[in-house]
């Protein structure tokens, strides 16, 4: 089973890109996660796609709280003449876990009043 659920704030803004053959968005960006009391923080790399990238890109920034869940990926490359190995989070969900200025708020429901009251709209002085 590879299945990882992390909380964590973004460390920078998120850097969308597109697939050149199909124009699928992939979106890449860091966590910072606490290890608890005075023991640092881990730093992994996000990278999500389609819907959920275009999502992050446009209600995301840096030092927003998120919840990712989805899965490891490891992968390498040569630079230079040497190896580099790579470590991802692939992000199949990720919950905005706090507000955002560009999310539309819904304007607040009005207060049931029963038939036969009328609301009081003064200050009750206890």
């Amino acid at each position: 089973m590879n299945a990882v659920t992390l909380i964590g704030r973004l460390t920078r803004d998120p850097e969308t890109r597109y697939t050149s053959d199909t124009q699928m968005a992939v979106t890449r960006f860091s966590l910072a996660i606490d290890r608890g009391k005075d023991k640092g923080a881990d730093y992994p790399s996000i990278i999500c796609f389609g819907k959920t990238a275009e999502n992050c890109e446009k209600y995301l920034k840096k030092g927003r709280m998120v919840g990712i869940h989805g899965r490891i990926q490891t992968g390498s490359y040569e630079k230079d003449g040497h190896k580099v190995y790579t470590t991802d989070i692939v992000a199949d969900r990720v919950e905005f876990l706090e507000k955002s200025e560009t999310t539309p708020t819904a304007a607040p429901e009005p207060e049931y009043v029963p038939d036969g009251y009328e609301q009081i709209s003064e200050d009750i002085p206890f």
